[in-house]
């Protein structure tokens, strides 16, 4: 780890607020804002380096490989999760059984709800392994519950996907940045750049296995899902690349610019490194939320949810803690720009009658 986490917060974040909401959008580190910045000035001013570059997208794609373990001929990027979900939907045949989770993120949902011809299941998230069977095709489900935390037992899907010859889609939006991942045992993953990984909207990424590339059609190829880009640009047919990219869409740049310093900085300070502050300082909050008499869903993901307590939102925002009210929750989430001092000053926030 060459950067102490106690450094990161004022050497490397200028935020103002406390700020517990990754799980809905996360702090643009200071460089990526000045990428962002730099961007919009070459732009503003008519410089061909606001074009946007297309070597900086390609840093971004190598970097999210090696976070998540893949290689970069295995990911391709987009700007929505729901777009990369709805090329997997397109691709099953009608009729097909998909086993979803009762309450997932609508991202994860919609592009099957939508098709109207295939045959859904939702199951809590616990029996998901078990609701597997023989007529399964797909199974598709969050690494970890946005609206509470929840940990899904992927090993356990896995197992049993793989028992019953069905593909299996996670999305890993609410992980990837805090928890360590490994995307090479799923045909398909999908994640959002703009939470735990520190970009802004407009980034994301879809990861497919070299042998389910060929169930998909890349219905949204354009130019730069070719194999030759630049000679690619006029004309039908062209010869699209021959690994994930062709199943990239047009980069929105001045997301993907600030991208590139945000993995920086995470892989400098090392997942795992990541992975045991966010947790800590989730369970310090779990502890003193239960010594308040509140009862948060239990779990281990540095996503905590206060059922009955999102009346609470404004007032904690008001105070300048930012948070988000799911499902009827308070929710607060924790990442390597946060201290126990932010969990501390929520909890006195917390502590004060409504």
């Amino acid at each position: 780890m060459d950067l102490a986490l106690a450094d990161v917060t004022g050497a490397e974040f200028a935020h103002t607020t406390t700020y517990l909401n990754t799980a809905t959008c996360g702090v643009l580190p200071r460089a990526a804002v000045a990428a962002v910045h730099a961007l919009a000035d070459a732009a503003g001013a008519g410089h061909p380096a606001g074009f946007g570059d297309f070597e900086t997208v390609g840093r971004v794609r190598e970097a999210f490989a090696r976070l998540t373990g893949v290689a970069p001929q295995r990911v391709a990027l987009g700007s929505a999760v729901s777009t990369h979900v709805g090329l997997i939907a397109a691709a099953l045949p009608a009729g097909a059984e998909v086993v979803l989770v009762e309450d997932d993120f609508a991202s994860v949902l919609n592009p099957f709800v939508v098709r109207g011809d295939l045959k859904l299941r939702f199951v809590p998230l616990e029996s998901v392994a078990g609701a597997v069977c023989a007529g399964t095709a797909l199974v598709a489900l969050s690494a970890v519950q946005s609206a509470d935390g929840r940990v899904a037992d992927l090993a356990a899907v896995r197992e049993a996907s793989t028992g019953y010859g069905a593909r299996m889609l996670v999305d890993a939006t609410q992980a990837v940045g805090w928890l360590p991942f490994d995307a090479s045992p799923y045909d398909y993953t999908v994640t959002a750049g703009y939470k735990w990984l520190l970009a802004s909207r407009g980034v994301s990424y879809l990861t497919v296995s070299e042998e389910a590339q060929e169930t998909l059609v890349p219905l949204h190829a354009g130019w730069v899902s070719a194999h030759s880009v630049w000679d690619s640009i006029y004309g039908p047919g062209a010869e699209l690349a021959h690994d994930a990219r062709r199943f990239d869409e047009s980069p929105a740049f001045l997301a993907y610019h600030a991208a590139e310093p945000a993995l920086a900085l995470l892989e400098r300070v090392g997942i795992e490194a990541v992975h045991a502050h966010d947790t800590a300082l989730a369970a310090r909050f779990r502890a003193g939320l239960t010594a308040l008499g509140h009862e948060p869903v239990p779990g281990r993901a540095p996503i905590v949810s206060v059922p009955g307590l999102a009346d609470r939102r404004a007032a904690l925002l008001a105070a300048g803690i930012v948070t988000a009210a799911r499902a009827g929750a308070l929710r607060a989430s924790f990442h390597l720009y946060n201290t126990e001092a932010d969990v501390d000053r929520a909890l006195d926030a917390l502590s004060t009658p409504a």
